[in-house]
Order: structure tokens, then C-alpha cells, then sequence
């Protein structure tokens, strides 16, 4: 009852009271700092586990996992940022994203060290990105947002898992058929 009451009360504010718009981010670490991807592009987030290694991929490509009969590729984001490869801990995970390639949903799995949280971040207390001092390509960062008087580096998924990588990613589906029916193919006989 007072949850009816206190939406008819926000109801009834003046439309400048209600202009401060929120989005959710997922929080997680990766090499000691924190970082934040849109909630919307969240399918889900697991276990580190169960990764089969394909040949002849780029280093940020750790290799592919299998989610309930897809195969999903997994890009190691410390190795994609130009820094050496995540070490798997008890707290690494797989935050599997979904993004647009072409007019087609890509699902993707990205290795980070650990989740934290989801936070709330208002429009307001998003900064454009740094021209200079970032650790990763500047194209690599929607912005900065703020978070009890710390920046948190919010990404931007669609310039890390770029057209050129997407494609990349796509074929590791196709070598890992491949590599599966050919593994296949070689039990049954």
C-alpha cells in the first residue's frame, strides 16, 4: 500500500523533478581496477570452467565454452586490452553478453577476474572519456562514472567486440564445429 501511495506521489511531481534518468551498470574487477558494462547486455554470469582451446585464434580469444548446446567464444578483456592474460582464480567468471552483429545477436563470453555488483548510475554522474592517462584504448570507454566520490570505467562493448573482432569471434564458432565433428568423427571410428 505505501508503495501505491508513494508512486501516485512521484506521480504528481513536476516533470523536472523527474528528468534524472538512471542506468544499470555490472560491476567487475580485472587486473586490480574496476570496470562496468550496461546490465542490459548481461545474459548471464558463470563459473570460469569446461573452456576448450581452439587453434590459430588471436590471444584475447581464450577459447570456447559450451552453454546449453551453443558454442559460445570467450575473449580474455585483460588480453584484449594489451595486458598479459587473466590468471583464473576461485572468483574468475565468464559474464556472457549479447551484442548486434549485422542485425543478428552475438553471444559472447568475457573473462574478467570477478563481478561485484549492479550499481545505479545517474546520466548526471557520467563523464566523457579521457583524452589521455587511460590504461586501454580511449575508444574502449563509454565513460566515467561516478560512484561514491571513485570513477568506475564504464565500457563500451560494442568498440571492444568491435566488427573486425565479431567476425573473428564468428569463425571460432565455425573452426570449433569443425574441431568438434572432426573429434566426432574420430571417436566413432
Amino acid at each position: 500500500m505505501s508503495a501505491l501511495v508513494e508512486t501516485k506521489a512521484a506521480g504528481n511531481l513536476p516533470a523536472a523533478s523527474k528528468a534524472v534518468e538512471h542506468t544499470q551498470y555490472l560491476t567487475f574487477m580485472l587486473g586490480g581496477e574496476m570496470f562496468a558494462i550496461g546490465i542490459l547486455a548481461v545474459k548471464e554470469i558463470i563459473e570460469y570452467g569446461g573452456l576448450t582451446e581452439v587453434p590459430m585464434m588471436p590471444e584475447c580469444i581464450r577459447g570456447v565454452i559450451n552453454l546449453r548446446g551453443a558454442v559460445v567464444p570467450v575473449l580474455d578483456l585483460a588480453a584484449r586490452f594489451g595486458k598479459a592474460a587473466t590468471t583464473v582464480t576461485k572468483r574468475t567468471c565468464i559474464v556472457i553478453v549479447e551484442i548486434a552483429n549485422s542485425g543478428e545477436q552475438q553471444v559472447v563470453g568475457v573473462m574478467v577476474d570477478a563481478v561485484n555488483a549492479v550499481l545505479d548510475i545517474a546520466a548526471a554522474d557520467v563523464e566523457p572519456p579521457p583524452a589521455f592517462g587511460a590504461k586501454i584504448r580511449t575508444d574502449f570507454i563509454e565513460g566515467m562514472g561516478k560512484v561514491n566520490g571513485k570513477f568506475v570505467i564504464l565500457l563500451n562493448l560494442g568498440e571492444i567486440l568491435s566488427l573486425d573482432d565479431i567476425a573473428t569471434l564468428a569463425n571460432v564458432n565455425t573452426m570449433a564445429q569443425l574441431l568438434i565433428g572432426s573429434n566426432s568423427a574420430g571417436v566413432a571410428a
